[in-house]
């Protein structure tokens, strides 16, 4: 099969107003995506204001991409470290007492390459409470990271992680209890 970029149409994917989503754009730059604010209480109003849900104690450092915070549920005392995408073209839920650490990619969509047209595939992520998501990990569209897992640094997880489990590698697997 060969791949057909010319038919793509993402046309059914709605992810929000447009002018909402050009104020983000620049809010995100000018407050996330910069060293230059490092005040997580500022980050969370704007979130808040933005449409996402989030708890008390959240802190986001500085390098912090978020796509669509309409899409985010953010619970209690979470830290999100430098340099982490959120990349939530849908809905992405963090439980409470849940560190993602630096360079972590939360990938929410995706691409169907078994179709010509590359078509775009949407699934929600779960991460439960007192996960913690090491650096440079990614979690994949339709991922639950049950509660106290660890997706130790690197590891690429695509399929759920059970409660307490500490995952590695990629694709990230199972190899002990914490």
């Amino acid at each position: 099969m060969q791949v057909d970029l010319s038919t793509y149409n993402n046309g059914s994917y709605k992810p929000g107003n447009i002018v909402k989503r050009v104020l983000w754009y620049c809010i995100n730059i000018a407050f996330f995506k910069t060293g230059a604010f490092p005040f997580s209480s500022i980050k969370v109003f704007l979130l808040k204001l933005f449409g996402a849900s989030v708890g008390k104690g959240v802190i986001i450092k500085p390098f912090v991409n978020i796509k669509y915070p309409w899409f985010l549920t953010i619970g209690d005392f979470v830290w999100i470290g430098e340099e982490v995408w959120i990349d939530n073209l849908g809905k992405i839920t963090i439980g409470s007492n849940v560190c993602i650490s630096q360079g972590a990619l939360l990938l929410s969509g995706s691409h169907d390459y078994s179709k010509t047209s590359f078509d775009l595939i949407v699934k929600q992520i779960i991460i439960e409470d007192g996960v913690w998501v090491c650096a440079k990990a990614i979690i994949c569209g339709g991922v639950t990271c049950h509660s106290n897992s660890v997706i130790t640094a690197g590891t690429v997880m695509s399929s759920n992680a059970i409660a307490g489990g500490i995952y590695r590698g990629n694709p990230g697997i199972h190899i002990k209890m914490r």
